[in-house]
């Protein structure tokens, strides 16, 4: 009798316990929206199979009304997606830099990207602040901070401070806001050896110089893995291009 009992109890909480975790795992409406929000270029939508956008917002927690910045927009592919996440109440602050010195005459300026959306209604609670991402400084504490695939790259900015770069971040955030980063994997222990020849950097260097600059480690999320890429590829490379493994890191600044 007690044994039918306890696994009677047993079984309950087991289904309880897959309830809440799928529960847990459903995408927000407004999330789901965004992404298939019709305004997206065509060849952006085509990514989301390997991106994964919504799960990669689901996990960053960004919702209506958050003041988010973006740090290095590029082309926009979660630009407009943050756009319809935080709505009319919300905003986007997409710091963008120039074109750098050493690039062709005719390549594109990146802040044209990001003021073409900025400049459509559909995304009007898109602002553009042009210049080098060296510090971050926005007009309201934000909620959110957030960069996809390019840390690495401040890495490589001449003469960069990592230390102040995170510590702007940090002031520019409200008290227990959050700051994402999604980059491309490189070997464990490589530091920031690889961002410059392979644009990867070791998850555990952005650890270590985000907790450093005050913030404290909320998680980490393994959608965009893949253990078959061999980090030793730069990621525009035919055999691991839109397919390497990336990892997305989530640190807030404490409330206190």
């Amino acid at each position: 009798m007690l044994r039918n009992a306890l696994l009677a109890a047993c079984c309950t909480a087991a289904l309880l316990g897959s309830i809440g975790a799928d529960a847990a795992g459903k995408i927000p409406a407004y999330i789901g929206d965004a992404v298939a929000d019709p305004g997206r270029p065509a060849e952006q939508k085509q990514d989301d199979e390997n991106r994964k956008p919504a799960e990669t917002m689901q996990f960053a927690g960004i919702k209506p009304g958050d003041k988010v910045v973006e740090l290095i927009p590029g082309r926009g592919y979660f630009t407009r997606i943050i756009s319809k996440v935080v709505g009319p109440k919300g905003h986007v602050y997409a710091l963008s830099p120039p074109r750098r010195p050493n690039a062709a005459p005719d390549s594109p300026d990146p802040v044209s990207w990001t003021t073409a959306i900025a400049a459509d209604p559909a995304y009007s609670n898109v602002s553009v602040q042009a210049g080098p991402v060296t510090t971050v400084a926005v007009p309201e504490p934000a909620d959110v901070v957030f960069t996809s695939r390019n840390y690495h790259d401040v890495h490589n900015i001449p003469n960069i401070d990592m230390a102040a770069f995170n510590k702007s971040i940090f002031e520019a955030l409200k008290p227990g806001g959050v700051y994402i980063v999604l980059d491309h994997t490189a070997a464990a222990g490589s530091g920031a050896r690889d961002t410059s020849t392979l644009h990867r950097i070791d998850p555990a260097a952005v650890k270590a110089e985000a907790l450093a600059a005050g913030f404290v480690f909320a998680g980490q999320s393994n959608v965009l893995a893949n253990p078959q890429d061999a980090h030793t590829a730069p990621v525009f490379d035919a055999s691991v291009k839109s397919k390497t493994d990336q990892f997305i890191l989530k640190f807030r600044k404490p409330k206190k």
